[in-house]
């Protein structure tokens, strides 16, 4: 036992020292010592049990320690003798298509033009500031809409303010996740609210939306297809991997969720 109370754990008859366990937990940033720890023991035994396996396959050597790659593609090689993971089918395939069509369309564009305030987001007194006369402005705007290119020249510290604010065509990705997510989801014409993102605030005026597109199947068949092959083969994993833990003699440990995971 380390001074830490780290556990010593036996698998198979073959000891993980708490030593190793007091090392690993490095690699599992956890709210708790104890929680790093569990998260370590868990991922120290899994690794104990692929090697024996792979050992009593012949895949490995007895007493072999393979480096990083080898031991990154030995449960897939154990996965290849001793589990069969199903492909996914045509029928399934088409069947997720046609089940999640809004994952299956081009990106909506969206034409817009803005007026930027510019503040830190830690200022708070210069944000209240540019939200006052970002309100202003949009109050100019709703009685003269034709003054935005005006009010950008005079007001925003966008370069944008040269082209009388306009942004040109935005698709998803193409600004900040703030100014984004609520241009996409505002309906054409001038927004009654500033909106706020880590640049400051900004009057926006939305020219054009353009919905996306549904894309054919044949155009996604092949990436649906690579999609549910590999959520099949993670669970065929963590099937696999419980089926090893529930034929191993393990002392010092437990998988059992309705127990304390650490043995005391």
């Amino acid at each position: 036992m380390s001074l830490t109370n780290t556990p010593e754990i036996v698998i198979n008859g073959r000891k993980i020292e708490a030593a190793a366990i007091d090392t690993e937990i490095q690699y599992h940033p956890a709210s708790s010592r104890r929680e790093a720890m569990v998260k370590a023991a868990e991922t120290l035994i899994i690794r104990e049990l692929i090697l024996q396996r792979a050992q009593e396959l012949a895949l490995l050597a007895p007493g072999e320690q393979p480096d990083n790659e080898r031991e990154s593609n030995l449960i897939d090689d154990l996965m290849d003798i001793e589990a069969k993971v199903p492909k996914a089918t045509e029928e399934e395939c088409k069947r997720y298509y046609e089940a999640n069509p809004e994952k299956f369309v081009t990106s909506p564009l969206v034409e817009a033009k803005h007026i930027l305030l510019l503040a830190e987001p830690k200022d708070l007194e210069r944000r209240a500031e540019c939200k006052t006369i970002a309100e202003q402005i949009i109050i100019q705007l709703e009685q003269n809409e034709q003054s935005f290119a005006q009010l950008a020249l005079k007001y925003s510290a966008c370069p944008s303010k040269e082209t009388g604010g306009s942004l040109g065509q935005l698709s998803s990705g193409q600004t900040v996740a703030e100014f984004q997510r609520q241009v996409f989801a505002s309906d054409e014409g001038l927004l009654a609210r500033p909106i706020e993102s880590r640049f400051g605030l900004h009057v926006v005026y939305i020219d054009r939306k353009v919905p996306g597109k549904a894309l054919p199947y044949s155009m996604v068949e092949d990436k649906i297809k690579q999609f549910l092959n590999d959520k099949v083969h993670r669970k065929a994993i963590a099937q696999y991997i419980q089926h090893l833990i529930g034929e191993a003699d393990i002392a010092g440990f437990s998988f059992n969720p309705e127990n304390s995971p650490l043995m005391q």
